[in-house]
């Protein structure tokens, strides 16, 4: 039986007198185990084509530019899959939580800065454009010195939170750092679905609960949201049942009963779907594939 995997509680080398550690290297595999900490981490990896990225509960093999921003506390890791026998460029950016206080992010200027960290808490994932277009940057950052280091570091994630083409990785619901939805009702809404999943949520319940007509709620949670009800709800199932498959040994039915799916091939589908992957390969890959565990 597949026994809960234990994530790494990674104490970085971040000290509170830093604004923010950046790590160079060349590696032929990656061979530390999955992880989390509290700060930021921005993440480039070229000529890594074939290696195996989790984060959260996605998991994809990586082609040969990546570049990813981990939030805090969502768990994350690279492993050397298909990608052997050559030589992978890393560059690691890990920040402070604080470094840009909610006063400083909430001006007008860092709007986009707000809402790409705020979105980094599921893991985004840039574009390969983006990630050409900004990696000399990356890889000058570390001749920079003192205050000088510090505006290049904010001016890239500047250009990158206005960048095109970025996909969220990971589940609404995965991660227990939550994305700041700017609504009230749609904050309310979320935590009516998480409360709530294992039941037989309703779109006619939850525009009650944000005192709307269903039609005028579908529109104002998509246009809020990005996705329509049904998928943000799903979303949040999956999310929790991807939790439960990594950390409990319930069977699959007993997870997919207990996060709100009745059928089990509608479980399968969707979450195949969403993930690429079934149920099954996905709890195998936190369990093997070289994710280790640690008590």
């Amino acid at each position: 039986m597949n026994q809960p995997v234990k994530i790494l509680r990674e104490i970085t080398p971040l000290t509170q007198n830093d604004c923010f550690t950046i790590f160079s290297r060349s590696k032929k595999e990656f061979d530390f185990p999955l992880h989390s900490h509290e700060e930021y981490e921005l993440n480039f990896i070229r000529n890594g084509a074939g290696a195996k990225r989790v984060i959260g509960d996605h998991v994809e093999e990586i082609d040969n530019l990546e570049l990813v921003l981990v939030g805090p506390h969502l768990q994350h890791g690279w492993f050397t899959h298909k990608c052997k026998g050559r030589v992978m460029k890393e560059i690691t950016i890990q920040f402070h939580r604080d470094l840009f206080d909610e006063k400083f992010l909430s001006r007008n200027q860092l709007s986009l800065i707000r809402s790409l960290l705020q979105q980094s808490v599921r893991g985004v994932l840039f574009s390969k454009e983006t990630a050409t277009d900004i990696m000399q940057r990356l890889e000058d950052l570390p001749q920079k010195k003192g205050f000088d280091s510090v505006l290049e570091l904010m001016s890239i994630l500047n250009d990158l939170s206005g960048s095109h083409n970025q996909r969220i990785l990971s589940d609404i619901s995965f991660n227990k750092e939550t994305p700041n939805y700017n609504s009230r009702r749609v904050e309310k809404i979320m935590e009516y679905l998480n409360n709530n999943f294992k039941e037989n949520v309703t779109l006619g319940e939850a525009a009650k609960i944000a005192g709307m007509a269903e039609v005028s709620f579908s529109r104002f949670f998509k246009l809020r949201t990005g996705k329509t009800f049904i998928d943000t709800l799903n979303e949040v199932r999956l999310g929790h049942a991807s939790r439960m498959l990594i950390d409990t040994t319930n069977s699959i039915n007993e997870v997919a009963y207990q996060c709100g799916f009745n059928n089990m091939s509608n479980f399968n589908r969707i979450f195949k779907k969403k993930k690429e992957i079934t149920p099954k390969e996905f709890r195998h890959t936190y369990t093997s594939n070289g994710v280790r565990r640690f008590v």
